[in-house]
């Protein structure tokens, strides 16, 4: 049985998510949401039933216009927990966009592509402008 879909709607600290059991998996505008345990355990209980059948393929769209350094620890929960559909013989797809002048988004993406060992493409875009 899968699971149904989550479509959380932005404001000005919290991304808009967007978790479908078709493999789409949508997180963008600006990241305040790390201390929010509601939104947290909504979405990691969501992933946990993903897991139990996922899609052929996983696309994860990241694109943050802010990262702060509690939401970027959720950001690494949620993408090492989707990593194990690699072990299940799936197919594993990270776009992470980013802003043309915002560095520090970039790195962070990069930080967490080398820490959890997982391929991330990095696509650099106009704007992700969310308030």
């Amino acid at each position: 049985m899968k699971t149904g879909e989550i479509h959380i709607l932005p404001n000005c600290n919290i991304p808009e998510f967007l978790f479908s059991p078709e493999g789409i998996i949508k997180i963008k505008g600006r990241g305040l949401f790390g201390n929010n345990t509601e939104v947290t355990g909504q979405i990691l209980n969501w992933i946990d039933e993903y897991l139990r059948n996922p899609a052929e393929i996983t696309n994860v769209i990241l694109a943050f216009e802010y990262l702060n350094s509690s939401s970027t620890i959720i950001i690494v929960s949620i993408l090492r927990k989707l990593s194990q559909v690699i072990l299940q013989s799936e197919k594993l797809v990270i776009q992470w966009y980013y802003e043309e002048d915002d560095e520090d988004i970039l790195e962070r993406g990069e930080y967490i592509s080398s820490t959890l060992d997982i391929p991330i493409e990095f696509i650099m875009t106009d704007s992700i402008a969310s308030c």
